[in-house]
């Protein structure tokens, strides 16, 4: 699994949390890691974007973006409003490959969901996984909600014919209601995918050495780590 394409079931899931946790579980293995942000919105020039969050939680990663836009909007929208070249999904996967020459995990961190729309031609994240014949990894919330969007993110990368590698919960509240108790069971089912991880509300508030001595725990060997899912469903259900 050279590149590794991950996307939320929306905004504010945890997705670059969660791509920091899954580059320090990596590094943690011994393997040299490379974050791709596809597209970043919403920071001007010389703000630190995404990327820059992984690579200073993780350590020492090589840490670059496609393209970034001022204005925290859809990448295609953003690019219109800001009369830049937008992102092409090509544009994605030719990055992506050159890192993968020279790393031996590429993660490819999207905006927002799986189907936020790149370009004027509707180009998505899903149209580079596809040039990259990538897996992709679902970021999705815990509560009340999210099985209806994840559900709806994995049949579109089954309609697309793309493999799902499975369910990343991105921040498992201190003190889970129901709702969240009951989808640790329910999330694989309507993925028709795994359960792979699930990380603690505010792990990205950690100190950086703490999040990477911590970060294998909240993932499964499949993607370095030793969270065991059968064990946390044990623990939490209701």
């Amino acid at each position: 699994m050279p590149i590794l394409v991950i996307t939320g079931t929306g905004t504010e899931v945890g997705k670059t949390v969660t791509t920091a946790a899954l580059a320090a579980a990596a590094l943690a293995a011994g393997r040299s890691v490379a974050v791709l942000k596809a597209a970043q919105t919403g920071v001007g020039p010389d703000e630190r974007g995404d990327a820059d969050e992984v690579a200073r939680l993780a350590g020492a990663v090589t840490a670059s973006e496609v393209a970034r836009f001022p204005e925290p909007l859809a990448p295609g929208t953003a690019a219109r409003r800001a009369g830049m070249p937008p992102v092409r999904p090509q544009d994605v996967a030719e990055a992506a490959a050159k890192l993968a020459t020279e790393h031996e995990l590429v993660l490819v961190e999207g905006a927002g969901g799986l189907l936020v729309r790149f370009d004027t031609a509707g180009g998505t994240l899903a149209d580079a996984a596809r040039l990259l014949n990538a897996p992709v990894l679902v970021v999705a919330s815990a509560g009340l909600g999210t099985l209806n969007t994840t559900e709806l993110t994995a049949r579109e990368l089954r309609v697309r014919e793309l493999e799902l590698l499975g369910v990343v919960i991105g921040s498992w509240p201190d003190v889970p209601d129901l709702a969240s108790r009951c989808n640790v069971a329910d999330l694989p089912e309507v993925a028709g995918a795994p359960l792979l991880g699930a990380l603690p509300a505010g792990a990205g508030a950690l100190a950086p050495g703490d999040f990477r001595a911590m970060a294998p725990s909240w993932l499964s060997a499949r993607l370095d780590g030793s969270w065991d899912a059968e064990a946390f469903r044990g623990r939490v259900a209701p």
